[in-house]
């Protein structure tokens, strides 16, 4: 079994004038968030092995904070800028040309993760289906394995079995 962690970006605050969309920072709250969701990440042992990045600041900045309290050593990360303004094709298209692994995390940007999630999901955990068809909210995780490669996966070949969010309790 392989499995896909679909994290889309924490909260982040809106553009200052003369700045971009791309270059939007995190909110303290979505720090926060990053960091609660890094630690449940550990406890439920969802570790990657491939980390595929968008280069939007935001995305940086939650894999920063995500990484910070999940991870001992980050694995390979790729920094990817098709990840930020596309759509899930294209997603779906760098998890297949990724190198191997048996766990990689993809932090991005919605709609293209709730797409990507819904296009690769038949079926799954109730709870976390449930959960999932609340919306994808920031940093909102969905954990969605296969039973082979990753480079071979198909629409509607996964299974969500999980759907986290942060737990700053």
């Amino acid at each position: 079994m392989t499995r896909l962690l679909l994290l889309r970006h924490a909260k982040a605050g809106w553009a200052a004038p003369g700045m971009s969309d791309f270059d939007r920072t995190l909110t303290a709250s979505g720090q926060e968030d990053a960091r609660a969701l890094g630690k449940r990440m550990r406890a439920t042992h969802l570790l990657p092995d491939l980390i595929l990045c968008s280069t939007a600041r935001r995305a940086i900045e939650t894999l920063d904070g995500v990484s910070s309290t999940m991870l001992d050593q980050k694995p390979e990360t790729q920094f990817l800028a098709e990840l930020y303004n596309s759509d899930a094709t294209d997603y779906l298209f760098a998890v297949r040309e990724a190198p191997q692994a048996e766990t990689i995390l993809v932090v991005g940007h919605n709609p293209m993760m709730e797409d990507l999630a819904y296009e690769l999901s038949s079926g799954g955990d109730a709870e976390a289906t449930q959960a999932a068809s609340s919306g994808f909210p920031t940093c909102g995780l969905a954990v969605i394995s296969f039973p082979g490669a990753l480079a071979n996966i198909e629409r509607r070949s996964g299974r969500l079995d999980m759907f986290l969010r942060p737990d700053r309790g």
